[in-house]
């Protein structure tokens, strides 16, 4: 029986946890905060990330580590991997970090993104507002995750307050994309180097916060084997072991990079009930060196998040093949609670259930963009 150490412990952590124990693994779970949802299903070890005489006997007491967050500082993890295995590696952590990093990575594989310059002084902003163009978001180029770290300057009026609102950190400033659609991969690789995806996810977001995905994404056969391809390509770029996620936008029939999450993913969240294999299992599966699991879907899903507060749950739960999750956490604006996920044999079928459900819930403008894109590839 392998013991799995979890760095984070979210909803990220508490699923992976749920999605081990049938194959009769172990968890131990690092957190800084003494209520971390994870705790609820596994053992927790409350540390700091540079609090290395716990991470040391944590060390010990792990087969292999793994992250739920990817802002763990890569020099622990660094850290962490002369003592014990950790998956994926501390340098695709690193990678995936810092925006800056990460955007080269794709175009050194062959994956458009949207123009970008790096800003290191108020003078470099305002020179790559003069090469970029505007609009354009200006991001941090770490510790940015959900919508936090950016601002979008639509004008030169606003680098004063783009520049103040990041506190002068390093930065990018990027190209606004009119996209069409934002699309992601989820994919895993094995320690062998076997690599699965599951199909393509269209994905709606909120203030930076996703709000609901659909798999698999209608009308996008397509543009699957090139996703499928960048997303392969930039797993063996970085040796990466475990599942992950490729943040894109399609314009005008091309696919941009957008981020990469180095850790199973809220748009992969579908794959528990909407595939024979989750995310959650063929991530633990690939850093244990198991095989990996069947990726397919089954039929169409649709995955709501509940962000601040959960809604009742009996609308969702009288749905057939209907699921819910609460993540066990207190309410508080802008905090991931939970998540239904509805299944259906075919689009026509999951548009009644998912227009129950919102009416329900009142939850009619989280659900409307969804159903449109069913209504459109009906």
């Amino acid at each position: 029986m392998q013991t799995i150490g979890v760095l984070g412990g979210g909803q990220l952590a508490r699923m992976l946890a749920l999605a081990g124990a049938p194959l009769g693994m172990r968890f131990l779970v690092v957190d800084s905060v003494a209520d971390a949802c994870a705790a609820q299903v596994a053992p927790l070890v409350r540390a700091d990330w540079r609090d290395f005489d716990a991470l040391a006997d944590f060390a010990q007491r792990v087969d292999v580590a793994t992250f739920d967050f990817e802002n763990v500082p890569a020099e622990t993890a660094q850290w962490l991997a002369q003592r014990t295995q950790v998956f994926p590696n501390p340098h695709a952590l690193a990678i995936s970090q810092d925006r800056l990093a990460e955007k080269t990575l794709f175009q050194r594989v062959g994956l458009e993104t949207p123009a970008f310059a790096a800003i290191d002084s108020r003078e470099d902003l305002l020179r790559a507002v003069g090469e970029i163009g505007l609009p354009a978001i200006l991001k941090t180029r770490r510790l940015g995750y959900d919508g936090k770290g950016q601002f979008r300057l639509k004008s030169v009026a606003d680098v004063d307050a783009a520049w103040q609102a990041l506190g002068g950190a390093p930065s990018i400033l990027e190209a606004f994309v009119p996209f069409e659609r934002e699309l992601s991969v989820v994919a895993v690789r094995a320690r062998d180097g076997q690599f699965r995806t599951w199909p393509l996810t269209q994905n709606w977001h909120a203030d930076g916060i996703l709000a609901a995905s659909l798999a698999p994404a209608p009308d996008s056969a397509a543009l699957a084997s090139l996703a499928f391809a960048h997303a392969r390509r930039i797993a063996e770029e970085l040796d990466y072991v475990g599942t992950f996620a490729l943040e894109l936008f399609v314009r005008e029939g091309r696919l941009l990079g957008n981020e990469m999450a180095p850790r199973v993913h809220n748009s992969g969240h579908w794959t528990i009930e909407g595939a024979p294999t989750s995310q959650f299992e063929n991530h633990l599966r690939a850093v244990c060196g198991l095989p990996l699991g069947d990726t397919t879907a089954l039929g169409v899903s649709v995955m709501l998040n509940w962000i601040g507060e959960l809604p009742s749950a009996l609308p969702v739960l009288a749905e057939p093949r209907a699921h819910w999750h609460d993540y066990g956490k207190s309410p508080r604006a802008g905090r991931k609670v939970g998540h239904a996920t509805l299944r259906a044999d075919d689009g026509a079928e999951m548009a009644q259930r998912l227009a129950r459900v919102a009416r329900a819930l009142g939850r009619e403008l989280q659900a409307a963009p969804v159903l449109a894109a069913l209504q459109a590839s009906a």
